[in-house]
């Protein structure tokens, strides 16, 4: 974040960060990953409506998504109404290899959480078989965001992403180390607002979902 901070000291920057609006995977507790590219279930869908209708009139000037459906669909009102809309690979969900679309087991659940441990402790080149690394992954990223970074007239974003792929772009932000990522909480369409202070991005709302009070349950 150093370089495009440099390069960018003067410019205005708000970012809208949600993840996704619920799939039936989320309901199941499966892993979708970036090789899964589920559709939101009705539950998502209503989830997506509520946000459009508490921000639809915010002055966003692009939609950033990643290119896998669910992010799509979480923003579709946005882009209905008209609001530009830019897909970047480089915001898809983490690649969970072998993990992707198993049901849950004791099994399945001892392996993802031996990984996550691995990652918080500083473990950031593994990746689970024929999967992606945490580095690997944030490393694509930096590329989004100077793609992002560099369209200085867009003062006011909003960008689409999923779970584990909204933790890493949290640390890119803040310039917060990468193997603290699990410190960063999110629902089902949650809502993180930052602010660009000149160096990185500040917190201004944190997994906010105060749009979705007339749901009772999230995934």
């Amino acid at each position: 974040m150093d370089s495009i901070a440099n390069k960018n000291a003067k410019i205005s920057k708000t970012i809208h960060l949600i993840r996704h609006g619920q799939t039936d995977f989320n309901k199941q507790n499966i892993i979708q990953g970036s090789g899964i590219n589920s559709d939101l279930n009705d539950t998502g869908k209503r989830q997506a409506e509520l946000f459009f209708k508490s921000h639809q009139f915010n002055p966003y000037s692009r939609i950033y998504t990643s290119k896998l459906n669910r992010s799509i669909q979480s923003v579709e009102p946005f882009i209905k109404k008209g609001i530009p809309h830019t897909e970047l690979e480089a915001l898809n969900e983490i690649n969970w290899g072998i993990m992707e679309g198993r049901a849950g087991s004791p099994e399945n659940a001892a392996l993802y959480n031996e990984i996550v441990s691995q990652w918080s402790s500083g473990n950031l080149d593994l990746a689970i078989e024929n999967g992606e690394s945490p580095n690997s992954m944030y490393n694509r990223q930096k590329t989004g965001l100077e793609h992002i970074m560099s369209r200085e007239e867009e003062e006011f974003v909003l960008i689409c992403m999923h779970g584990r792929a909204l933790r890493s772009f949290l640390c890119l932000l803040t310039n917060t180390p990468l193997k603290d990522m699990e410190q960063w909480h999110h629902h089902n369409l949650c809502l993180y607002e930052l602010a660009y202070n000149g160096s990185h991005f500040d917190i201004v709302k944190a997994n906010d979902v105060s749009h979705l009070n007339e749901i009772n349950s999230f995934q």
